[in-house]
């Protein structure tokens, strides 16, 4: 077209007018760089993993219902290309959307599986999305040339809090060029936050936190939050006090020696997978050993979907609603 563009100079005169108004793609023909996208290029360490983003991500695959929220929340369904892992349903705000997306696996997709969706980027909400006995390490995606996040709470090394809830959106947000949703998400939180503080206050005994334990799962040992994870935040806004705090993990077992030792107050089961609470609290209720625990002789339960007690979007609203079944 140049060569005739030389040729017939009337024609290229007729023509100039439209040049100005060509389109970015027309630029990249012509050899000039394209515009990059606001807050690129964006640089963040990960869990010990530094990346650069020249751009957004354009096919995300989330492993995991906490992180496949938070690109929901930031209303990012359309930049999605994959999930895999629900722990329990996904929020009602988020059914239509969530519907909308492929499921690659009911757990975690195979690595060919999860190539085979064409990702940018992969967002693994727990350490074992980046399994290396699966494939799936973050080395082997980026020698694929994926880059990859993983939620700041499957690497930590000292107690999270909500702090680092704001900051796991905040750095999703800015890796997706988003962050004034997110910035306007962190608000919201805080002023639920803020509210509920206000009703937790309440949630004493003689003065004092609620002593609250934890029931995950478990039979022989009781699977269960430890001081490390974002449950133990959660609990002690709510205005209880994990008995497990000391547990310097996420989520560990203890002995129900340990248990019946601490007495608590409240126990709060966590509610997903296939043994239903109803089965859980029975399993509790009907443990001699547990008799004489003040939560079990009270039946003074609390309940929680797993997926709120992890660091993601419900994490605020957790609070509110445990504070409200401490009450």
């Amino acid at each position: 077209m140049r060569t005739r563009a030389r040729a017939l100079p009337a024609v290229a005169a007729i023509l100039l007018p439209l040049t100005a108004c060509s389109s970015s793609s027309d630029d990249q023909d012509s050899g000039k760089p394209a515009a990059k996208a606001a807050g690129f290029p964006y640089t963040v360490t990960n869990c010990g993993e530094k990346t650069t983003y020249e751009a957004p991500p354009k096919r995300a695959v989330t492993m995991n219902q906490h992180v496949t929220e938070i690109l929901l929340e930031l209303g990012l369904k359309d930049r999605i290309a994959g999930t895999a892992y629900l722990d329990d349903k996904v929020l009602p705000e988020y059914e239509k959307a969530y519907k909308s997306r492929p499921v690659l696996a009911k757990e975690y997709p195979s690595y060919e599986k999860l190539l085979a969706a064409n990702p940018d980027f992969v967002y693994g909400g727990y350490a074992s999305a980046f399994a290396a006995g699966d494939g799936r390490s973050r080395d082997a995606l980026a020698k694929s040339g994926i880059k990859t996040r993983l939620n700041i709470e499957g690497c930590a090394k000292d107690a999270v809090t909500m702090d680092d809830v704001y900051r796991e959106v905040r750095e999703a947000g800015a890796t997706f060029g988003v962050r004034d949703r997110a910035e306007k998400w962190v608000r919201d939180a805080k002023a639920e936050l803020a509210a509920t503080a206000k009703k937790s206050a309440r949630n004493t005994k003689d003065g004092k936190p609620l002593s609250v334990f934890v029931y995950d799962s478990g039979d022989k040992t009781a699977f269960t939050a430890g001081g490390r994870g974002i449950g133990n935040d959660i609990i002690e806004r709510a205005g209880g006090r994990n008995i497990m705090a000391d547990l310097d993990k996420s989520f560990g077992d203890a002995s129900w020696e340990t248990v019946v030792d601490r007495r608590p107050d409240v126990i709060v089961i966590y509610d997903y997978g296939a043994t239903t609470v109803a089965q859980k609290k029975k399993r509790l209720l009907d443990d001699p050993a547990l008799k004489d625990v003040p939560a079990i002789k009270n039946k003074r339960f609390a309940v929680l979907p797993l997926s709120d007690v992890v660091l993601g979007v419900r994490a605020p609203g957790a609070v509110e609603k445990l504070s409200g079944q401490l009450n």
